[in-house]
Parts: structure tokens; C-alpha cells; sequence
């Protein structure tokens, strides 16, 4: 009985784990609100912020909650920080930027040995 009269305790103090607060962001609205965000030059700073919400929205939906907070909480930063924001994502390199888009490419699965013929038809 007296377990029974500490099981409300025990669930107080051990709260379910919070969801991650990707609404908190509110990317959408800070980029209207910043005039930096909204120049032409800046469209791939603003390309970047929302990928990186994007991630933290799988993050969720794949329960890493610690990991999207910290990317929540990087999101917000540099939306409150705009100029910060542009200096830091000013890399201009063209072969790293290559690089970086022939990684993001699918690729078809390696062929199997000696498989001439389509496997679909029949012998």
C-alpha cells in the first residue's frame, strides 16, 4: 500500500520528456521581420536557416528531442542575428560547394557481379 502512495511522487518527479520546440522557432516570421533576410544577396543564408529547421524537424520525428533543442536553439540564434548569420555562411569556395552538391546527389546501388541479364525475367 505504502508503494502504491509514492507512485504520484515517483511521476512528478519524473516528468515525461518534453517534445522539441520547433513551433518556438518561428523562422518564417523572423525572416519577414528581418530586412537582411529579405535582400536578394542573403537568399541562400535564408535557404540555409530553413534546411537547418528542416533537419531539426526529422530530428524529432525520429525522438533525438536533445539534438533538435540544440539545433532549435542554433536556428534561433542566428535568425536573431542576421548579420552574424551572412558572415559566417559567406563561404564562396566553388570546388567545396561542388563537392558538398555531388554528396547530396543519389546513387544508384552498386551492380552485382556477373549479372548480365535483367534478374526481372525468366530463364
Amino acid at each position: 500500500m505504502r508503494r502504491l502512495a509514492l507512485f504520484p511522487l515517483l511521476l512528478l518527479a519524473c516528468p515525461a520528456e518534453a517534445a522539441c520546440d520547433l513551433k518556438g522557432i518561428r523562422l518564417e516570421e523572423r525572416i519577414a521581420e528581418k530586412t537582411e533576410l529579405r535582400e536578394a544577396a542573403n537568399k541562400q543564408t535564408v535557404r540555409d536557416l530553413r534546411t537547418l529547421r528542416d533537419a531539426a524537424i526529422v530530428l524529432d520525428a525520429y525522438k533525438y528531442g536533445a539534438e533538435c533543442e540544440r539545433l532549435v536553439e542554433i536556428v534561433r540564434a542566428l535568425a536573431a542575428n542576421p548579420e552574424k548569420a551572412i558572415e559566417q555562411g559567406g563561404d564562396t569556395d566553388e570546388e567545396k560547394a561542388e563537392s558538398v552538391e555531388e554528396t547530396r546527389e543519389p546513387k544508384a546501388p552498386p551492380a552485382a557481379a556477373g549479372s548480365d541479364k535483367d534478374p526481372a525475367k525468366p530463364r
